[in-house]
């Protein structure tokens, strides 16, 4: 009777939890974009806040 081959074993399940956890990340990577609460900036890069862009008034007096 053969013996077990425990080193192939476990090879296979440290190459089946390395897919995995890049699975994972590549899928956070690729929601990312796409949900805005995970960073201090939205997607399209500007920063949060008030600010005006530049084509919109801003209402201060005498603009």
């Amino acid at each position: 009777m053969a013996t077990p081959n425990y080193g192939y074993e476990k090879r296979q399940r440290e190459l089946a939890k390395k897919k995995k956890k890049e699975e994972k990340l590549r899928s956070k990577t690729q929601r990312r974009p796409d949900d805005p609460q995970g960073d201090d900036q939205p997607a399209d890069g500007q920063p949060n806040g008030d600010v005006a862009a530049p084509d919109q008034p801003t209402g201060a007096p005498g603009a």
